[in-house]
């Protein structure tokens, strides 16, 4: 029942956020899914940490599908993701933590800018 709600509200958030928040979103849902991809290879987990790359591959997926080519700075993240989408398939058929790291500092990275970007145009709007 609890799951249920939790899973209703998920989708509620999803389903009424703006495109900004969805991106928030997604970088938040990748660097969580990073984070047990490394938790899993240290554990020797290695099924469970190569459900959570393909997690990240998705969300990565993702974020190249929406862009918006009107923009040039697109070419710049889409040059970004794609390369970040290799090094996850790298660390997971490696299963090396230190490509994880790296992973999760650009998504880091991304979503604390992304952050500061939603600020500024509210404070702006």
């Amino acid at each position: 029942m609890l799951h249920n709600a939790a899973q209703t509200y998920q989708t509620n958030q999803v389903t009424t956020a703006a495109p900004s928040e969805l991106t928030l979103m997604l970088y938040n849902g990748a660097i969580k899914f990073v984070k047990q991809a490394k938790q899993s290879v240290s554990e020797k987990n290695y099924a469970k940490s190569h459900e959570a790359c393909i997690k990240v591959q998705q969300i990565l997926y993702e974020l190249l599908n929406s862009l918006n080519k009107d923009y040039p700075i697109s070419k710049d993240f889409e040059r970004m993701y794609d390369y970040m989408l290799r090094r996850t398939v790298e660390a997971n058929m490696r299963k090396d933590i230190a490509i994880l790291d790296e992973v999760e500092d650009l998504f880091v990275q991304f979503r604390d800018t992304w952050k500061e970007a939603i600020a500024l145009a509210k404070h702006q709007g």
